[in-house]
């Protein structure tokens, strides 16, 4: 399939052309039978000539050109009417009655807030121009109203609030929120990009319109895509400071699957400058090696890397709740076990030849051994809870005779 993508340059049309991109490679298989032969990229430095080429050979159109900030309100209907009419009367020109995707806006339902909208006019005109030539030609066309949109590649200070502020969070620059009740609804770019992709084998979903509020329909006229996210600007914002503070306190927030607070986590990060793309971890150094926490849970403990020095003699201590996985990834050591009150040790020799995960268990007192007089022993932990210095739950005791 040939598609054209205009607005290719945009926030939506970077996201769409890279997985589509990703589809036509052979990298992106998750998308059933879906095969994508070229992809034509229009925006603003096109030329005439490319578009009349584009719109001669394509298959499959999803029109993202659009104006969002012009210097003029006029630009509004110019640059969202405007080309519309243009893309579409190219298409006729050549006889191609292909799908055609529009990208509208929730403010052209111009129900509340978006009541005196000039952006919202000129988007509905460019949704009517659109059904009135699906009237006309037969041609299957696709019109969705796009709530706020957020994810990597967005523009911040542009016409996204979640971009500037995981812009200005992330660059230490001030944000400004005079009412943290406001709620917005939130459509995260790689749901919008899976359902664009979900169209091209006419699998959109179908919608109404109760003022603002989409109901989705087998039969309706417009489009939507069903997984958005009403949250409050303080939500948001809370989230956002959370995420900052993580090279700190090395906790990980809570980002349950499919979450908003997991796809903001993803979009934050794609907002980091270069100093904070790394940052120093405090590592526990003494003669014996050092010992370094790594990342921590709030509900599901903490990962630290431990580092012993050839022959030194780690752990000799027991827990009564706590446990923990040793993973051996560098060097050859010698885990011992022994359940308190009696004499049995169990023993495993560990590689980073041959990663395994030991549990060391409830009740049993264990240590770590480096086996080699010359390598390192590097041993990921995890440990089921966070390490509390008023709590620790670890109590000395050698496991035999060899310990110190």
């Amino acid at each position: 399939m040939k598609i054209l993508v205009t607005g290719a340059k945009g926030f939506v049309g970077k996201n769409l052309v890279a997985q589509l991109r990703n589809i036509q490679d052979g990298k992106a298989k998750f998308y059933g039978d879906i095969a994508v032969d070229e992809v034509f990229e229009y925006d603003i430095d096109s030329t005439v000539k490319e578009l009349e080429r584009y719109c001669c050979e394509a298959e499959f159109v999803f029109n993202l050109a659009g104006i969002n900030r012009p210097q003029n309100q006029e630009e509004f209907m110019q640059g969202n009417f405007g080309f519309a009419s243009t893309l579409l009367n190219t298409l006729k020109k050549y006889g191609n009655n292909c799908p055609v995707m529009l990208s509208s806006s929730i403010q052209a339902t111009l129900q509340g807030r978006f009541g005196d909208s000039e952006y919202g006019r000129s988007k509905k005109a460019g949704e009517e121009l659109f059904f009135d030539y699906a009237a006309e030609i037969g041609a299957k066309v696709l019109v969705y109203r796009f709530p706020n949109l957020f994810g990597k590649w967005c523009r911040p200070n542009y016409n996204s609030a979640v971009a500037t502020f995981c812009n200005n969070v992330a660059n230490d620059l001030p944000i400004q929120v005079n009412d943290r009740s406001i709620e917005l609804e939130l459509l995260y770019i790689d749901d919008l990009v899976d359902e664009m992709i979900a169209a091209l084998s006419g699998k959109e979903h179908h919608c109404e319109f109760e003022g603002v509020e989409t109901v989705f329909s087998d039969t309706g006229r417009y489009c939507a895509v069903p997984s958005t996210y009403k949250v409050k600007l303080g939500e948001i914002v809370d989230l956002l400071n959370e995420f900052k503070a993580q090279p700190q306190t090395l906790f990980i927030p809570s980002i349950p699957d499919n979450s908003f607070a997991k796809k903001l986590y993803s979009t934050y990060l794609s907002y980091l400058p270069k100093e904070k793309v790394a940052f120093p971890l405090k590592m526990n150094v003494d003669d014996r090696g050092s010992f370094t926490e790594l990342i921590k849970t709030l509900d599901k403990g903490q990962v630290s890397i431990n580092i012993s020095k050839p022959g030194v003699t780690k752990g000799q201590h027991w827990h009564n709740t706590k446990w923990e996985f040793f993973i051996v990834v560098a060097g050859k050591g010698l885990i011992q076990q022994r359940k308190m009150g009696t004499n049995e040790v169990l023993t495993f020799e560990v590689s980073g030849d041959k990663i395994e995960a030991v549990h060391m268990l409830p009740g049993y007192t264990h240590n770590i051994i480096n086996l080699s007089d010359a390598d390192n022993l590097v041993t990921v932990m995890y440990c089921n809870e966070c390490f509390d210095p008023n709590h620790s739950d670890t109590y000395f005791e050698p496991v035999n005779s060899i310990g110190n």
